[in-house]
């Protein structure tokens, strides 16, 4: 029995190490790059992650121009490499394309949706964890006017913007949210300094606390909001610390989730393709609160955000969502 134990014991450790040796996991980060401080770099602690716990590295690009986004996906399935992550919604054609000519290759894509059988894809329920930072963002408020600036011009980001604005009318109806856009073409994710133009307009005109989602062009406006005494709020990762002071919050957007869950599955076995949806049910939006900025979060803040959030996944408070029908209700 005990030579028995010990074969069996052995088959099982050799078994655990090919299927260890199985997965060759792989990342396709997009504009922006994986040091963003916001999307791209969100993913990246979730990879990062896996392979501290696991011990697999992964297979890594960046994206600095749109033409490269299907011959990196292409390259990492040619490779042998298996899951392989794509980052944000402008890969979904890519995915679908490489997906398709690999069918026995797992993608994942992380901001759209592909429905193939062998695409997972991950999308946010954004417009609720935007309607608890305007919520923040207009209890803290003095003058009554916040803004929001984001970073390319799409549906996705609107959707950011709405729940924002919902939020902040929830608890003052008479609240002014002005809102910009840094443009219309990828180079929008990674402009700080016309970031940092576009919240110094808005701080001229009365507001007092901006709100940025648009990848590194929000590293502009922090600074911005620093240098003219007024408050930021950071997105997709927890931004708190990077102006210490003035970012009054972030909004989690857990796209470390979906990526670490992406390589953890295929490593398990527990593989699924299909659409996740991630809200503040699943954990998948929310807000930061750490040593950086519970000093400008009073109790009664506190309080009423968490109410708002407990009554959204009760079904009890119904968040828009702008890409419903591309418009903004309350």
């Amino acid at each position: 029995m005990r030579t028995f134990t010990a074969a069996a014991a052995a088959l099982l450790l050799s078994t655990s190490v090919a299927s260890a040796a199985e997965i060759d996991p792989a990342v396709v980060f997009d504009m922006g790059g994986k040091f963003d401080k916001s999307f791209n770099e969100g993913v990246f602690n979730g990879v990062e992650k896996f392979k501290k716990e696991t011990g697999i590295s992964y297979r890594e690009f960046e994206v600095t121009n749109e033409t490269q986004r299907e011959q990196a996906l292409r390259r990492m399935a040619q490779r042998g490499a298996d899951p392989v992550v794509g980052v944000g919604f402008a890969q979904a054609p890519a995915i679908e394309k490489v997906a398709k000519e690999f069918p026995d290759t797992r993608f994942a894509i992380i901001d759209a949706v592909v429905d193939l059988p062998n695409v997972r894809s991950v999308v946010f329920k954004e417009h609720e964890g935007s309607f608890l930072v305007g919520m923040i963002a207009a209890l803290k408020s003095e003058s009554g006017k916040v803004g929001f600036v984001g970073g390319m011009d799409i549906p996705l980001i609107r959707k950011f913007a709405c729940g924002y604005e919902q939020g902040a009318k929830h608890v003052n109806g008479s609240a002014e949210v002005l809102q910009n856009m840094t443009g219309t073409t990828p180079a929008a994710w990674n402009d700080p300094t016309r970031g940092s133009e576009l919240a110094k307009s808005q701080f001229g005109r009365g507001v007092d606390v901006v709100y940025a989602a648009a990848g590194g062009t929000g590293i502009g406006v922090y600074q911005t909001a620093k240098d003219s005494g007024k408050l930021a709020i950071g997105v997709d990762s927890n931004q708190n610390h990077l102006q210490p002071g003035t970012m009054l919050t972030s909004m989690l957007k857990r796209v470390d989730v979906a990526a670490y869950n992406a390589f953890k599955d295929a490593n398990d076995g527990n593989w699924s393709a299909g659409i996740q949806v991630l809200g503040l049910a699943e954990d998948g939006v929310g807000w930061a609160l750490d040593e950086n900025n519970k000093d400008l979060i009073s109790a009664d803040i506190m309080a009423a955000v968490e109410a708002a959030s407990a009554d959204i996944v009760a079904g009890k408070l119904s968040v828009h969502d702008y890409m419903s029908d591309n418009s903004c209700t309350y």
